[in-house]
């Protein structure tokens, strides 16, 4: 990975274009990132002496999802997303300590918080108004809570150190101040800032061994680091910054060189952007450089695999490195929020381009097409999905595999939030008030921009699964500003059409287009980003490949036999349900290979392009890609069966052979589609060569 830190504050041009057309005058260049020399004058953005930022999120509400990631949103309210709260009793309002207004109850954790932080973004960005409602209840009650010193919810309990009271734990309130910052950037309601400031006066009160003491929110102090850099944004109060420095030295440490803290996956997917987040106040590059570092190195021990994420399942551990090893649906999520924040705070397309990977290789694959349950593990190579135990195959005890409505407390609750922040992010405003084409999807975007000009600019494409992007531009009146388009990595020969005129501009890979005119009403702008096939080879582990075109990663197709199971006898043991709750409304599901699964491909030494033909399908009418029935793309290729790869003693496929395989079999055409609608799959293949080859 080539690093980019983003410390420059001046815009880097690689190479500018000035054209003058019947459109006016249009400068067209590709930049590194955004310039940070200046501030935007309309969105709250790093205040000094924090580090600029190079993108600006949007208040929530500016973008309006269209097409699939519409369907997957309206899909998420339908289902687990927005029915939890009357299925899990961790969500039961009785005697909930998040919903008692005193933080007193008989439950109520990390549960209620995590939900609310998806639940709540969804209902805004569909404007659902039952949905907005509910989330108002849930944050009027959680800031009703507030004790008279400013601690708020249900974190205290009797323990004692060192002979004096114990602080309570601040890691679910960590969760909620998010939910909170939501809120306020949708509602503009003004007890979110001294609820917010009062809160931390307590947190600064605390002295320094009573501080971030737990397990939770120690490994994930930059959570309420975020949060404090967000409130000084808003206030200027110096005082923040020295409780920034208090909570920066109270965290796991995530700055050393060959080891983290700890090795929870989704500690991992939340803790590494840490030091990124810290750098933002104390402007030491070395902090960026750990945070790039913890990616690095978590993925050269145990993210040899494609789709994104890596090998932990709950707990990485050395030498199980496989691609049957998997990664929770929480660190999933988590991940994506990462990279989201680190695409503004760095300015690195890099982390734009990684969110990408994971959303649409790991994560569609880690619930069900409709929403109503998930998986607690994924793994890119998982050819059983079942309540049985696999451990020590997998590193954790339980039926982990299987799809559940209850799959865990944690990710059952904590899921919510990944489409909706990655929504949020598709559109992100820059420092020279333009706006920035982050993450590519259907939507519309509604923004202030250039002098005081507001601008809808209306984005559709069916991308990952085609080239095109088109983006049609509405100010209110002319309106001078800069427009930024993301290059990713793997493309090569990115055109840019300007009303169909065709740019001679030339759009290099991991950089951004920069297009600055005087916009008109109705300008169009087309974005082409052609797909070709490649072969990634995994040398770490055994000389496996996988197979990409485009963004897209490809899986066998495996024939998938769906059996349903009573969702009560098959929850993982920390797993409640209400009372009241039908559990036939809300079935699990076995999934089991119902066709051969073990072949490796048959790569020769030929081009790819002639070894793969992709066939493209009529787009889905449910505007969903998602499932191996919907999925508008498949690719063709040959492959040979590997008799002595099957399932081992764990039930789990056995670990990759070595590449090349010497193999008997005769070969066969197999069918590959994406990673992400394969809930069965094999995405780390064998290289097998015939015995006359």
């Amino acid at each position: 990975m080539k690093l980019n830190y983003a410390a420059s504050a001046v815009l880097f041009a690689i190479t500018t274009s000035f054209i003058s057309s019947n459109d006016g005058d249009i400068r067209i260049s590709s930049v590194k990132t955004t310039p940070v020399v200046a501030t935007n004058k309309y969105y709250t953005a790093n205040r000094a002496p924090l580090q600029p930022l190079h993108f600006i999120k949007l208040p929530i509400g500016s973008i309006k999802p269209a097409g699939w990631i519409r369907k997957y949103l309206e899909l998420q309210r339908n289902g687990l997303t927005g029915k939890l709260g009357q299925i899990s009793a961790w969500l039961d309002k009785n005697n909930n300590a998040w919903f008692s207004g005193t933080g007193q109850g008989d439950h109520g954790w990390e549960e209620v918080p995590y939900w609310l932080k998806g639940y709540g973004d969804l209902a805004y960005l569909l404007s659902d108004t039952a949905m907005i409602r509910e989330t108002r209840s849930w944050l009027n009650k959680a800031m009703q809570s507030q004790r008279a010193d400013g601690f708020f919810g249900p974190g205290y309990d009797d323990r004692k150190q060192n002979g004096k009271q114990a602080a309570p734990d601040s890691w679910p309130n960590m969760i909620m101040l998010w939910c909170l910052q939501s809120y306020y950037e949708y509602s503009g309601d003004q007890r979110v800032i001294p609820f917010m400031k009062k809160y931390f006066q307590w947190e600064a009160s605390i002295p320094d061994d009573q501080m971030l003491t737990r397990y939770w929110e120690k490994s994930r102090g930059g959570d309420n680091l975020y949060s404090i850099y967000w409130l000084y944004n808003r206030t200027g109060e110096q005082w923040l910054l020295n409780l920034a420095n208090r909570i920066h030295a109270r965290t796991d440490n995530w700055n050393a060189r060959h080891k983290l803290p700890n090795w929870h996956n989704v500690n991992i997917a939340q803790g590494f952007r840490e030091p990124a987040t810290y750098f933002m106040q104390k402007g030491d590059s070395s902090l960026l450089k750990a945070t790039y570092n913890d990616f690095d190195l978590v993925r050269t021990l145990y993210g040899q695999v494609p789709g994104g994420m890596f090998g932990a399942d709950e707990n990485a551990r050395p030498g199980y490195t496989d691609p049957r090893q998997a990664v929770e649906t929480c660190g999933m999520v988590e991940q994506m929020a990462s990279d989201e924040m680190l695409t503004g705070i760095t300015g690195d397309p890099f982390w734009a381009d990684h969110c990408e990977d994971v959303a649409f290789n790991t994560y569609p694959a880690a619930v069900m097409p409709d929403f109503k349950s998930l998986r607690y593990l994924t793994a890119p190579n998982m050819v059983m999905s079942d309540m049985k135990n696999h451990s020590p195959g997998i590193q954790n005890e339980g039926p982990f595999l299987m799809m559940n409505p209850f799959s865990s407390r944690c990710c059952q609750h904590n899921h919510t939030q990944g489409w909706p922040y990655y929504a949020e992010h598709l559109w992100m405003a820059t420092p020279d008030n333009g706006l920035a084409a982050i993450l590519y999807n259907s939507a519309s975007v509604t923004a202030r921009v250039g002098n005081n000009n507001k601008v809808t600019i209306t984005e559709q494409t069916k991308y990952p699964f085609e080239d095109t992007i088109q983006l049609q531009v509405h100010p209110t009146a002319p309106a001078h500003f800069p427009l930024y388009l993301r290059i990713p990595a793997w493309c090569n020969g990115a055109q840019v059409f300007i009303n169909g005129k065709l740019q001679s501009h030339e759009s290099l890979p991991s950089t951004f287009t920069r297009i600055e005119k005087n916009w008109q009403k109705g300008d169009r702008v087309t974005i082409v980003l052609p797909r070709k096939l490649a072969i990634h080879t995994w040398t770490a582990n055994k000389n496996s490949v996988s197979i990409n075109y485009g963004p897209l990663t490809f899986s066998l197709k495996i024939p998938e036999r769906y059996e349903q199971r009573d969702s009560r006898v098959s929850a993982i043991a920390d797993s409640r349900w209400q009372q009241h709750a039908d559990s036939k409304q809300w079935p699990s599901y076995e999934i089991f290979p119902a066709g051969s699964w073990n072949y490796g491909l048959c790569l020769g030494e030929g081009n790819p392009n002639t070894l793969f033909t992709v066939k493209h399908k009529p787009w889905p009418r449910n505007d969903f890609p998602f499932s191996q029935e919907t999925v508008p793309i498949e690719i063709q290729t040959c492959g040979r069966k590997i008799p002595g790869w099957g399932i081992d003693k764990y039930g789990l496929c056995d670990t990759l052979p070595a590449s090349p395989v010497i193999v008997h079999s005769a070969k066969e055409q197999i069918t590959l589609v994406p990673m992400g609608a394969a809930r069965l799959r094999i995405s780390a293949f064998p290289v097998a060569k015939g015995t006359t080859e």
